[in-house]
């Protein structure tokens, strides 16, 4: 028994440290994702061991103290998201009906056959702006007759590869752009979005490949990491969302929020998580709206589940850009620059070398 708890303990141990590395092994990174877990087991398992052996020797002590350490490594990314901390994203206070928008983002999941179980629940939430990722063909026919009627404007990627793309809006789009920034057959959207008061602001949606087996995470740093700096030298005020495939407190979401300049509305208000719908006890926040200064947050809140393995979202927003200098977005330092430039490097030329592959 002692001996099973210890190896137990030094396995998560090495579960927390892990992730410190900057590389984008797949087996690092998916690490990023099961820091509560973490947190919690590694927590148990030191209660039981000084409950069942105490702490009786130099030994004991310092393996209880690195255990200690790592818990309190895997609580410092997820404390953040607790209301013990300052909220990051203020709330609005104008609210004026021309300038606040809702918007559902939803990873239906491609294999997902309940299509008309979703349209019921976005017929009734009834958002301005609605974001499908994982859509295939089937998932467009099957939804775009009442979509199109409610909704008169759009952007369409259906792809049968998980990774198909569309959205919907109620206020006018301009420059709509379909991109595929690093890999192809994973596609961006693009546009400028006019609010029924005239004002304007850029919507970016995205949804990189996740870290899986032998998969590594090159790709999505950079085409996150792209978006981020895109999305910094617009002229509008910019919103991205989407299913990023990343959590709220990875290195990589981090790196995103500084080189982007954007809020995170989750910060000292929760998880907000999105995914497994299907596994209650291991559920992450995948799902993600950041958005800059400009907009203040009317609501957020995760909406029931409609048979994907992701719960959907729905953000509220106001646009009062007369009062952005009242909240505080991150701001990059010159490593967070060069950190960000050689990820992008890095992934643009792995990105190059899928395209060759799936080319050949």
């Amino acid at each position: 028994m002692k001996l099973a708890l210890i190896i137990v303990g030094f396995l998560f141990t090495i579960f927390s440290f892990l992730p410190i590395l900057r590389t984008p092994l797949w087996w690092v990174r998916v690490l990023d994702f099961p820091k509560l877990h973490i947190a919690i087991l590694l927590t148990i398992t030191e209660a039981i061991y000084i409950f069942l052996f105490g702490v009786n020797s130099a030994t004991d002590i310092a393996m209880v103290t690195i255990w200690t350490l790592a818990i309190l490594n895997e609580v410092r990314y997820i404390f953040n998201f607790t209301p013990l901390v300052k909220t990051e994203a203020l709330r609005a206070e104008r609210k004026e009906p021309d300038n606040t928008f809702t918007m559902m983002i939803a990873n239906v999941r491609m294999a997902n056959k309940k299509h008309q179980k979703f349209l019921k629940l976005v017929l009734q939430e009834n958002p301005d702006m609605l974001i499908m990722n994982e859509p295939d063909e089937a998932w467009h026919e099957s939804v775009r007759q009442e979509l199109d009627q409610r909704f008169p404007y759009s952007i369409k990627k259906p792809i049968n590869n998980t990774y198909g793309m569309l959205f919907w809006s109620k206020f006018k789009l301009h420059n709509s752009e379909i991109r595929f920034l690093v890999e192809e057959g994973i596609p961006s959207f693009y546009t400028i979005v006019e609010l029924p008061s005239g004002k304007k602001f850029d919507l970016f949606t995205v949804h990189p490949q996740p870290p899986r087996l032998l998969k590594n995470t090159e790709t999505r740093e950079a085409e996150l990491l792209l978006v981020a700096e895109m999305a910094r030298a617009t002229p509008y005020a910019s919103v991205v969302a989407g299913d990023l495939n990343d959590v709220a407190w990875s290195n990589t979401t981090k790196l995103f929020k500084n080189i982007s300049g954007m809020l995170d509305p989750r910060v000292g208000r929760g998880f907000f998580n999105t995914y497994s719908a299907y596994v209650p006890l291991f559920r992450y926040p995948l799902d993600h709206v950041f958005y800059e200064p400009a907009f203040r947050l009317v609501g957020l809140k995760r909406l029931p589940k409609f048979g994907s393995d992701h719960f959907p979202i729905s953000i509220t927003l106001s646009y009062e850009p007369q009062l952005e200098n009242q909240q505080e977005p991150p701001k990059p330092d010159t490593e967070d620059k060069q950190e960000a430039e050689e990820l992008i490097e890095e992934g643009i030329e792995k990105g190059k070398e899928k395209n060759e592959e799936k080319a050949t």
